[in-house]
Order: structure tokens, then C-alpha cells, then sequence
């Protein structure tokens, strides 16, 4: 979930050890055209219904939110009906079993809109964890760059430092995210920095560590850390600590 340009995507090809885009199937597992839908799906605008899937991890099945930082009430009240249906779903296969909300760093004036607000106050996942992903946290290098020049460091101390700010930056962000959501209603579970993920080469272990370490059940979290095939390391350490 998150808004529109949130680096969503790029997240799921990253896990999935992949540059392709997703295969979607409808909620009654036929296969969708996504030549039907290619320019929906540019701006956006997904089923929250529809099924993604990856051909180099058929394993994992994701479920997109169509942004509702628009205000529609009709997307959000879609939206909130799936993770409520899907959440207490019996059925293993039709069920959610964890929520990645991202939200980027590089629209630092709005890091927390009303959309956001909006979700962790009305929107009770159960015991489905929802895990903050602080996407885009690249975009601080500038800043911090732009920000050691303003405080009268020469071009090359200013690239020097730029990564120790950068840091610190990233840092007080997550506290104020943090800060505002945590006294909502339904906050989140855990919050992740995520970095390099526009590099097809991105690690994604501590992603999946910390949805595996989020999760309530043990099976579950054995089967995330099977399901991923991009980590070998990570399915031994599991091993060792169960």
C-alpha cells in the first residue's frame, strides 16, 4: 500500500530477484490482459482484487492498493473491506498475511498525509502486521548535501559529510513518522528504512527479516523465509535461530 509513486514496484521485483512486471490475475484466478489495463496501471489506478504475481517467485502473491491519497472515499472503503475480509480469511490461500505500507522519503514537506492518517486510524488489520516502509530514503543525500553547503562547508567537505548527514536526516524522519503514527489508532507494527532500491542488485534480507520476525505465527514465518530463493544465507540463519 502507499501512494502513487511510492517505489511499490520496484520493492516487489527487488524480492522477487526480477526486472519483469508482474503477471495479474483476477479474484477468480483468471489471468488479466495487461495490455488492457497498461495505462491504468501507469497511473496507478490497480484492483486492490487483482493478484500480482512475479514468474520468478510464483511463491509470493501480492495484492496492489489503487492510491487513495485522492480522497476517495469509494477506494478507501474497497480497500479496507479487502484487508478486513482477507485478514480473517480461513483459508490459508485466501488470506493476507502481512501489509508493507510505504511511504517516500523524497516528499519530505507531506511525509504523513491524510491518507495515512486516514488508514492507521480507521483501518483495524487484526493480526495482520503492518510494516511501515520508509521508501525513497536515497533522495535525502541531496538534501543533506544542499544543507552542509548552506551551512559554509566547502563542494568537497560537503561530499564528505553528505553520507554522516544523510544518516542523521533518515534518522530524524523516521522519528517524526514515527511521532505521528504511533499515537493513531491501529499504528503499525514496525518501521524499516529501505536504501538502493533502484539498484536491480538491492538486498532485500532485512525486508524480509523484519516481515518474518513480524509475523505471529511460526509457520508463517518459516514459509516467507522458504518462499524467498534470492537468500540462502537467510534460510540457514533462520534455521539456527528455530
Amino acid at each position: 500500500m502507499g501512494r502513487a509513486n511510492a517505489g511499490k514496484t520496484t520493492i516487489l521485483q527487488r524480492v522477487c530477484n526480477t526486472t519483469d512486471e508482474p503477471e495479474i490475475f483476477d479474484g477468480n484466478g483468471e489471468k488479466v490482459d495487461v495490455r488492457m489495463v497498461q495505462g491504468s496501471l501507469k497511473r496507478g489506478y490497480h484492483n486492490i482484487e487483482d493478484e500480482l504475481v512475479f514468474k520468478s517467485n510464483p511463491r509470493f502473491v501480492f495484492h496492489d492498493s489503487c492510491g487513495f491519497e485522492a480522497g476517495s472515499e469509494a477506494q478507501f472503503d474497497k480497500m479496507k473491506k479487502f484487508v478486513t475480509d482477507h485478514a480473517k480469511a480461513t483459508k490459508l490461500e485466501r488470506r493476507i498475511h502481512a501489509i508493507w505500507y510505504c511511504i517516500p522519503l523524497n516528499e519530505s514537506h507531506r511525509m504523513v498525509t491524510a491518507a495515512e492518517k486516514k488508514f492507521f486510524n480507521e483501518c483495524d488489520s487484526g493480526h495482520v502486521p503492518v510494516i511501515v516502509l520508509l521508501t525513497k530514503a536515497d533522495a535525502l543525500n541531496f538534501k543533506a548535501f544542499e544543507e552542509l553547503m548552506d551551512r559554509g562547508f566547502t563542494e568537497d567537505e560537503a561530499v564528505k559529510e553528505a553520507p554522516e548527514e544523510e544518516k542523521q536526516l533518515q534518522k530524524g524522519c523516521l522519528e517524526k513518522i514515527k511521532g505521528w503514527l504511533n499515537e493513531l489508532k491501529f499504528p503499525p507494527q514496525s518501521y524499516l528504512m529501505l536504501t538502493g532500491m533502484e539498484q536491480e542488485s538491492a538486498d532485500c534480507e532485512e525486508l524480509l527479516n523484519c516481515t518474518a520476525n513480524a509475523l505471529t505465527e511460526e509457520g508463517l514465518q518459516g514459509l516467507l523465509i522458504s518462499s524467498q530463493q534470492s537468500n540462502l544465507g537467510l534460510c540457514m540463519e533462520f534455521a539456527i535461530m528455530k
